[in-house]
């Protein structure tokens, strides 16, 4: 027995008086209405109607329970539409994961960005912890997730929502040390700063671009961050995200190598839940973090 239905078919007997006005209100049959009522009365283990040819009338308990019954229905039907207003609603909480190495990049200021510009969605943003199975995220309590790889995976939607310039460099006192990189064929004669999840470089786009595997690593890290400070500090030649580096290149602190020779770019996918429509909020999330990396493109450099 469903007891939220007969609870429902009881009440509206209760406000109509007859078991076929309810049953019109209700979109039912009479007949159905009526076993309804005698299922919840078997239930509760009391007569809560005094049926006639003519009306049907509550009794004294049915009086009492009539009024709880639609206090509870009342609850529920006003939580459902809580519910589905905030599913419209760009507020509430939002939870986001991301590798380290990305929340440390040009997203952090991106989320940042966001949380002042909606102060009713109150962010809970973690670097690190992720599951290589790409729906975890969503069991872990998490709305919105980010990864670089594109994903296919029927159980999560993805959505791009930019593109990670990256840029081979090296400090001017390493250069000077051990000599310009003339080809990428050369980086196996000097030492490199490599990230522990990219130990293989991809140099080039297209047909043209060649894959190296980095074989003399002298500093690893899981941050790019501190692949960029050891760069700075001359350890070796690095592959990294371009915008934090900016003011290093800007500075002269860093120098691109092979500018001629292009750096395949890593997309920036953000991936959320299966459902037909995403709540609001994180509708929200994801149109501003597109429009916020659009407006806040990386400055051009010069070769």
């Amino acid at each position: 027995m469903d007891r939220l239905l007969v609870m429902r078919s009881f009440v509206t007997v209760a406000k109509i008086g007859s078991f076929s006005g309810a049953a019109k209100v209700l979109g039912s049959s009479g007949s159905l209405i009526s076993r309804h009522v005698a299922d919840l009365e078997k239930q509760v283990g009391v007569r809560l109607v005094n049926r006639t040819a003519r009306s049907v009338s509550l009794t004294e308990p049915g009086v009492r329970y009539s009024a709880f019954a639609q206090r509870i229905l009342d609850e529920l039907d006003a939580e459902d539409a809580n519910i589905a207003h905030l599913h419209d609603r760009a507020e509430g909480t939002l939870s986001i994961i991301c590798p380290k190495w990305i929340g440390g990049l040009d997203l952090g200021d991106a989320i940042a960005a966001f949380s002042v510009a909606h102060p009713k969605i109150h962010v809970r943003f973690e670097l690190g912890g992720m599951s290589d199975r790409t729906y975890d995220f969503l069991d872990s309590g998490f709305d919105v997730a980010f990864h670089t790889r594109d994903l296919r995976d029927s159980s999560v939607r993805l959505k791009k929502i930019a593109s990670l310039p990256f840029v081979l460099c090296a400090s001017p006192g390493y250069l000077d040390a051990h000599g310009r990189l003339t080809h990428p064929n050369e980086l196996n004669d000097h030492d490199c700063v490599v990230h522990e999840n990219a130990p293989v470089w991809r140099i080039g786009k297209g047909h043209t671009s060649t894959l190296h595997k980095i074989r003399n690593v002298v500093f690893t890290s899981n941050s790019y961050i501190a692949i960029q400070k050891a760069a700075v500090h001359g350890r070796g030649i690095a592959l990294i995200p371009h915008r934090p580096a900016v003011e290093d290149l800007d500075t002269g602190a860093l120098e691109i190598l092979l500018p001629e020779i292009p750096i395949p770019e890593r997309s920036l996918y953000a991936i959320y839940g299966p459902a037909a429509q995403a709540p609001r909020k994180v509708e929200v999330f994801l149109e501003f973090l597109a429009t916020w990396f659009s407006e806040n493109p990386i400055p051009a450099f010069e070769v």
